[in-house]
């Protein structure tokens, strides 16, 4: 099997795990507050990391950079929440569209974080994402609303954890990093959840089950897609996203396709890709 056959194959399997994460996520929101919804991914999928680390051997975890291990889950337990949050309130093409920002964002903190160089065509990549912002958002037309200005909080809070696990993971195995993640945000939505739990009914079950395990299978799946084809080769396949969750947001849900929000996320995909081109 090539090695780009065997990446889009991974990517399928990222592709079908982002979305039915949003799947998952809306329908729980009908039920549980997001907070819950966090607990119960946390806690599923602290039982699968368990189960792996204790085949791989738990030497893995082993980590001199607990701090940054902390700052970095504070970080990408605000985008999980923003995420979640806005699922459920706006329609998942423009989560998703605003989500693209991410390298956007982290191209503006790696310098800060990371120390590395602002170059010209970063300046020109993020200058091209901030337009493709303003298309989707339309300030001025459209008023910010609270799901939208939650989506755009995630992919702050995601960049910024992204931007600390380059730095991580310097040192640390990724299995110390998903580890840490489960264990570190567990309570971060187990007290919160306490204070206004509800039980969820065992209709919500399958789908507790969905976001617990696709959160873990959506990122091993782009990694492993990674191991076998380039950046070239695979950030492309992962802008299909935004095209195949519009149609189910309409097909499912029955939401509209806007074409300011394709538009707008065509523009930050060409940025992106453009930067992938490059460095490439």
């Amino acid at each position: 099997m090539s090695g780009i056959v065997a990446a889009a194959l991974w990517m399928t399997g990222a592709l079908v795990s982002f979305m039915s994460m949003a799947i998952a996520g809306r329908e729980l929101s009908a039920e549980l507050g997001t907070f819950q919804i966090l607990f119960f991914r946390s806690a599923i999928g602290l039982l699968v990391v368990c189960a792996v680390l204790s085949r791989a051997g738990w030497h893995h975890i082993k980590t001199e950079h607990f701090r940054l291990h902390l700052i970095r889950n504070i970080a990408h337990y605000v985008g999980q929440y923003g995420w979640f949050f806005a699922i459920s309130l706006i329609p998942l093409a423009q989560v998703f569209a605003l989500e693209f920002t991410v390298p956007i964002w982290m191209a503006l903190f790696a310098p800060l974080l990371l120390g590395e160089r602002v170059t010209l065509l970063r300046a020109l990549v993020i200058a091209i994402g901030f337009s493709g912002i303003l298309i989707i958002l339309r300030p001025g037309m459209v008023p910010l609303d609270i799901g939208t200005l939650s989506a755009l909080i995630a992919a702050l809070g995601y960049a910024f954890a992204h931007t600390l696990t380059k730095k991580i993971t310097r040192t640390d195995s990724p299995l110390a990093v998903i580890f840490f993640m489960t264990v570190l945000q567990l309570p971060m939505g187990a007290v919160p959840s306490a204070l206004d739990w509800i039980t969820p009914t065992s209709a919500m079950y399958p789908w507790l089950l969905v976001v617990g395990v696709t959160a873990l299978s959506a990122h091993y799946c782009m990694a492993r897609a990674f191991a076998h084809a380039d950046a070239v080769v695979v950030i492309p396949m992962d802008f299909l996203r935004l095209p195949l969750i519009a149609v189910v947001g309409l097909v499912v849900y029955n939401e509209p396709l806007d074409p300011w929000v394709l538009a707008g996320a065509a523009v930050i995909c060409g940025g992106i890709f453009l930067s992938i081109l490059k460095e490439r």
